[in-house]
């Protein structure tokens, strides 16, 4: 398998980060750093790093601000959602559950939800994405 890397962006200019490979080593604590470093953290009121992309899964470490909210929408693949450091409420029609540093939940696909910072927090989102014809080996 190739490694895949990330193209250099005006956010990350550095670039050259394996998202893709056989074995990809990921150093949360660094990218924890470096996610509240950028001036997206900085100007607005979250921040994201793809840690990780491949076909049929992926995992992003998002920051939000206190009282940033992720407003209601659905993903097409299930999630989990881990909280590293902080305090958020995910939403969803029905119910609500409040999570903080070292909880996390799991949510199938196309359900309607929402997240909001109950105070600073930091979390992995790791989504199942679609395979694509060549990806299954048909």
């Amino acid at each position: 398998m190739e490694n895949k890397f990330n193209d250099a962006t005006a956010q990350r200019p550095e670039g050259e980060r394996v998202i893709d490979g056989a074995l990809v080593a990921i150093d949360l604590p660094l990218f924890m750093e470096q996610i509240k470093e950028e001036a997206p953290w900085k100007e607005s009121d979250r921040n994201a790093i793809t840690v990780f992309k491949t076909n049929g899964l992926r995992i992003v470490l998002i920051a939000l601000h206190k009282g940033a909210e992720m407003n209601r929408h659905t993903a097409d693949g299930i999630i989990s959602l881990q909280v590293l450091e902080g305090r958020l409420q995910f939403h969803m029609d029905r119910r609500s559950v409040q999570l903080c540093k070292g909880q996390m939940l799991a949510l199938h696909e196309r359900i309607p939800h929402s997240v909001l910072a109950i105070e600073e927090t930091l979390f992995l989102l790791t989504l199942t994405t679609t395979l694509t014809v060549e990806s299954t080996h048909l």
